[in-house]
């Protein structure tokens, strides 16, 4: 399938309902983490929880129910905290940019420090396809070792921002995360051009077209169908995922 309208990609997340150390929702909760390129939104499709938030402006909870959307920006620390049966669809801009890499978990600075121990706490095994490594219960069990490593980072930067602010609190993790991702810009430069850009490109010319009256992409349209992919749901940062394979 081509890419989506505007060059979002498309994915439904049912949230953990790990309980977490914290003791933060009644049912459980996802992994802090922010993106650095790209704007999410949750669409909540069913269930209750919320978004705790921690930006500049500080801490902040918005809850979530049925037919809620919050939005989150680059640089807008976010945890999906699950209070009971929590779904919803996730929306996010630029596609590409998070499934390579656009996305920082709020673990403790030790992993932080350069990508390899960074990966070494961000990686799950495979655990699906004729070449997994592991077992669906040894991904859980990785994936609830790194959600809970990334709650320890997160009470830290809360910490730091209520004791002092939350600008400077925050300042040495941003300056990490862009630290970590700067190597992968040159491809993300590359793949938003492909898509993302691309889109808007394409939309500039059509305007430009019907300004003088010429509209040969009509000519040319189509509809396209496609299913999300086959069961099993994959681990993502906050719960499990379905997906569908778009370019």
């Amino acid at each position: 399938m081509t890419n989506l309208p505007g060059g979002v990609s498309v994915s439904r997340l049912r949230v953990y309902d790990w309980p977490a150390p914290d003791g933060v929702g009644r049912a459980g909760s996802g992994t802090p983490h922010l993106h650095l390129a790209s704007t999410e939104a949750y669409v909540v499709l069913s269930g209750t929880g919320a978004v705790h938030t921690l930006s500049t402006d500080g801490f902040a909870e918005h809850p979530l129910r049925r037919g809620v959307v919050v939005t989150i920006q680059p640089g807008v620390i976010h945890r999906a905290v699950n209070d009971g049966d929590l779904e919803v669809v996730v929306v996010m801009s630029n596609a590409g940019l998070p499934e390579s890499g656009d996305a920082i978990m709020t673990f403790p600075p030790a992993s932080l420090v350069d990508l390899a121990t960074y990966r070494e706490a961000a990686t799950l095994p495979s655990g699906v396809g004729a070449h997994a490594e592991a077992t669906d219960e040894q991904v859980a069990h990785a994936a609830r070792a790194r959600r809970d490593l990334a709650l320890q980072g997160y009470a830290q930067l809360r910490e730091v921002a209520e004791r002092t602010s939350p600008r400077a609190a925050l300042q040495p993790f941003f300056e990490a995360a862009v630290r970590l991702v700067r190597p992968s810009v040159p491809r993300w430069q590359d793949l938003w051009g492909r898509t993302a850009f691309a889109e808007t490109d394409a939309t500039a010319a059509v305007l430009e077209g019907l300004m003088r009256g010429a509209a040969p992409h009509l000519q040319v349209g189509r509809a396209e169908r496609i299913e999300s992919a086959p069961a099993p749901r994959r681990y993502g940062m906050c719960g499990r995922l379905e997906t569908w394979a778009v370019a």
